[in-house]
């Protein structure tokens, strides 16, 4: 029973102290809310979610960027408000960090229009048409390179809606593989070019279709190699600046002589045949028998690696090629054997030739199933190495041969484990280039982030909820225990 003397359970000054406490812890919540609201502003559409809070360079990159000398300005011509904005910052901040020469400068085309216009202005060149946006621009003294936005996202089919159509989304983020190729390209002084082949039934590099080539270019231009279509009629012969030479699935005859001739002189190639010229020779074959290769008239059956019409490639030989996919597996259409014959006296300058991967052990000839079965070559490498006293006027020859070109078309270029089919190409095209930096090759990254949409009536309901219902549930409840108290 309280007496004339107790003491109320709270003095003035304490009250005024909870006050206060209740006061600042409100202002608190109130600003947390205001925060997570400007950021909401700010990329109003997106929320990530995300296994990671850090992008990881692949190794190749980081040795690209520790042998970084010269300085190099990144210039970020892009919409903030871009789905991949935050993706390509994040990638750049990585390289910043890892070498203190490059630097970074944001312009939104949106936003901040002087700035923008002074970008088109200084790189005028590169702007071909008014409604070209979200560029990466990398300047180092004046060299030039641009990584333009619709290249670095590769979109496939990832379902289907209910009415059977299918749904499209990035699968992919290609910024990496291009960002250390550009690095890579104004580092050196050296422009590489690729010639294809043209004229002989081979697809095209600007077929986008299924059985087109289009990919491919977009492999060897994000690797940084210009890639041109080569006609070989008449007169014309294989450019002195042709730093590789493409040879895809020939139907018809092509010029023996002038391939020999490029080879001969220490040329660079990349050969794909494929079984539409098992029975219709190309003169491919011819060229390569002369490098002891054996492009067998047939195709191969492996039933115990098939997967629908294609053919699962998972055993490799040690190679800089194939040894980052030695955990991987290589998908194939229809391939035909190309078999080492190794020459029964061979010249201590002989070129050397490894067989790099084949087919299962049960494997069969389909024209000849009464062979024994056994593991068959399906992709070969030729390398001449340097000889003393003798210069050839391209260097040293390079060649790497597949029994199979439409592997790497645009329907089945993605396959393989992980895309495997694309990173051997992209292995492929560094090592008969020479660029022991990228042979590993640095492959699209697959996109691990969730994104989620909402639409406007539910965002206005998560800012209702964020900015009056949980605020306010915070105060009545602190008003509560208040007046509790104070009793």
């Amino acid at each position: 029973m309280a007496t004339e003397n107790s003491q109320p359970s709270f003095s003035r000054g304490r009250k005024w102290k909870i006050g206060f406490d209740l006061l600042a812890r409100t202002i608190l919540v109130l600003a947390v809310v205001v925060m997570a609201n400007y950021l909401g502003a700010l990329f109003p559409h997106r929320a990530y979610l995300s296994s990671k809070t850090r992008v990881q360079l692949s190794s190749k990159t980081a040795s690209v960027l520790q042998s970084l000398t010269n300085k190099v300005a990144v210039t970020v011509y892009y919409k903030r408000g871009d789905d991949f904005y935050p993706d390509v910052i994040a990638l750049l901040n990585e390289y910043r960090a890892a070498n203190p020469k490059i630097s970074i400068r944001v312009v939104d085309y949106v936003r901040d229009g002087g700035d923008a216009q002074l970008v088109k202005e200084h790189y005028k060149q590169f702007f071909t048409s008014p409604g070209d946006k979200n560029l990466v621009i990398f300047d180092s003294d004046g060299r030039v390179k641009i990584a333009y936005g619709d290249a670095l996202v590769n979109y496939g089919i990832t379902g289907f809606t209910k009415d059977k159509q299918m749904e499209i989304s990035a699968v992919t983020f290609n910024a990496e593989q291009m960002f250390t190729s550009i690095l890579l390209t104004l580092e050196s002084d050296r422009q590489f070019k690729a010639y294809f082949l043209q004229g002989h039934g081979e697809p095209s590099l600007d077929d986008t279709s299924q059985a087109g080539y289009s990919k491919f270019a977009s492999i060897l231009q994000a690797n940084y190699v210009d890639v041109q279509p080569l006609h070989l009629s008449g007169e014309n012969d294989v450019p002195a600046d042709c730093n590789l030479l493409v040879i895809a699935g020939p139907q018809q005859t092509i010029p023996e002589e002038k391939i020999n001739r490029y080879l001969s002189e220490g040329g660079r190639a990349f050969m794909l045949l494929d079984y539409t010229s098992v029975k219709q020779p190309t003169g491919l074959e011819n060229v390569l028998a002369k490098w002891n290769i054996n492009v067998v008239p047939d195709i191969v059956s492996d039933k115990d690696n098939a997967s629908g019409s294609l053919t699962v490639v998972q055993n490799f030989q040690q190679h800089p090629i194939v040894n980052p996919l030695l955990q991987s597996e290589l998908e194939m259409l229809f391939p035909r054997p190309v078999v080492y014959i190794a020459p029964k006296n061979p010249s201590p300058d002989a070129p050397s030739v490894t067989e790099i991967a084949f087919s299962g052990p049960r494997s069969t000839l389909i024209e000849n199933p009464a062979m024994p079965p056994h593991n068959y070559p399906l992709i070969a490498t030729i390398e001449q190495k340097s000889v003393a006293g003798v210069v050839n006027p391209r260097g040293t020859l390079r060649m790497v041969i597949t029994g199979d070109s439409q592997f790497l078309d645009n329907q089945i270029i993605e396959g393989g484990l992980g895309g495997a089919n694309r990173d051997f190409l992209a292995n492929a095209i560094n090592w008969l280039l020479d660029r022991p930096n990228l042979l590993q090759g640095i492959g699209p990254k697959p996109l691990t982030e969730f994104r989620l949409t909402l639409t406007e009536t539910q965002q206005r309901e998560v800012n209702w909820l964020l900015i009056g219902a949980l605020p306010g549930g915070v105060l009545l409840f602190g008003g509560l225990v208040w007046f509790v108290r104070r009793k």
